[in-house]
């Protein structure tokens, strides 16, 4: 049976006091040294948030120190650069999030002062921010009372409930809102949100929970039942479309420059530089491994692409490297091929806001996508 509100009729106030002691006990004796833990500033948190969604702590932690050493200040980064904001991004992933954040800051300079609000309304007016992003900024950087709900509080809502039904139902979203402002305390909110993202991150493991050392474990529902491998309900395996691409490292011969093409604002990697890249039809990269397994034909498909692409003439292309990558429901198969200008057939190009001709060491300095960073190891 539910309540009104959605909620097991069998959650009792003793039962709430008892989680939030608990909670606050663990989190003040196993809560880890993180960086963003040592500050009170919203702008910090924010920088913190945005940098763990979808990325591990680990990754997350010199890129949250580098970033803030560039940009201290919300206002430093609204006049920072774009390319130098995707530059510090680089190797993140989701890429999305820089500029997103990039926006904020602009329009927090513009419309705030340069202060970094402090109402749960501003806040989630920002571009790239919903409602936990909001929530999580304001209850860990000044403790106000806003409820959490995030894949690894889903998790443990879950378990703790016992709830095994598809957790991206309309009614799933209702139902852990509902227990997560339910279960919020007055006081100690910061402590205790975290306690709960900490206790899923660290114990409530996805497919290895540690129920013996879960400070929640007598009053868990799933710990009594034993049912870990049902609840949360499985999420169904991603199916993978394969791409195949070509990205090519052009040359000019006399000055040695390489040729890169910064993505468009509708493209992959929106903002970020990149070797000339595009899908052959015909080609399968699993398949090629070394120059001698590259057809003829698809050389000529390659220069015939750069041509139309790029417009300039280039050498018989040469391959040099094959690898895998996945970009959200793809699997990318790239295959990279070195190359020169046609001394002669090629007009330099030099008016193209979209294509340059960099050194090698402009190019180190340039932000890159994961894959290209590869590439450029080849330069």
């Amino acid at each position: 049976m539910t309540t009104d509100s959605g909620l097991p009729d069998w959650l009792t106030d003793s039962w709430r006091r008892t989680l939030r002691r608990r909670c606050l006990n663990w989190y003040s004796d196993n809560a880890r040294d993180l960086p963003w833990r040592h500050s009170s500033d919203p702008y910090e948190i924010w920088i913190s948030e945005i940098m763990l969604q979808q990325t591990q702590v680990a990754t997350v932690i010199p890129y949250y120190k580098r970033f803030l050493a560039a940009f201290p200040t919300c206002l430093e980064l609204a006049n920072a650069d774009e390319q130098q904001v995707l530059g510090l991004w680089e190797g993140l992933g989701y890429y999305r999030r820089a500029r997103q954040l990039h926006q904020a800051a602009k329009i927090v300079r513009d419309t705030h002062d340069g202060q970094f609000p402090t109402t749960f309304n501003a806040v989630y007016d920002l571009p790239g921010i919903g409602r936990y992003t909001a929530g999580a900024i304001l209850s860990i950087s000044l403790n106000q009372p806003h409820p959490i709900v995030e894949a690894n509080t889903i998790r443990l809502y879950c378990r703790l409930l016992g709830y095994d039904a598809d957790v991206t139902s309309k009614d799933a979203q209702h139902l852990f809102w509902s227990f997560a402002d339910w279960i919020l305390p007055t006081r100690n909110c910061s402590d205790f949100n975290q306690s709960l993202m900490e206790i899923g991150s660290l114990i409530c493991d996805p497919r290895n929970p540690s129920c013996n050392l879960c400070p929640l474990n007598r009053i868990c529902k799933t710990k009594q039942s034993k049912r870990f491998d049902e609840i949360p309900r499985p999420k169904q395996k991603t199916q993978y479309e394969d791409l195949f691409e070509v990205a090519v490292i052009i040359r000019d011969p006399k000055t040695s420059h390489i040729l890169i093409r910064q993505c468009q604002p509708d493209e992959r990697w929106a903002g970020l530089w990149d070797f000339p890249r595009f899908t052959l039809g015909n080609l399968q990269a699993s398949e090629i491994q070394s120059d001698s397994d590259v057809k003829a034909g698809t050389k000529h498909d390659v220069r015939t692409a750069v041509r139309d692409r790029c417009s300039i003439e280039i050498e018989e292309p040469t391959w040099i490297h094959s690898l895998k990558h996945s970009i959200t429901r793809y699997r990318v198969h790239l295959t990279c091929f070195q190359s020169e200008i046609k001394l002669g057939k090629s007009k330099r190009i030099t008016t193209c806001d979209s294509l340059r001709w960099v050194s090698a060491t402009e190019l180190a300095d340039m932000p890159l996508s994961v894959s290209g960073r590869k590439l450029a190891k080849f330069v």
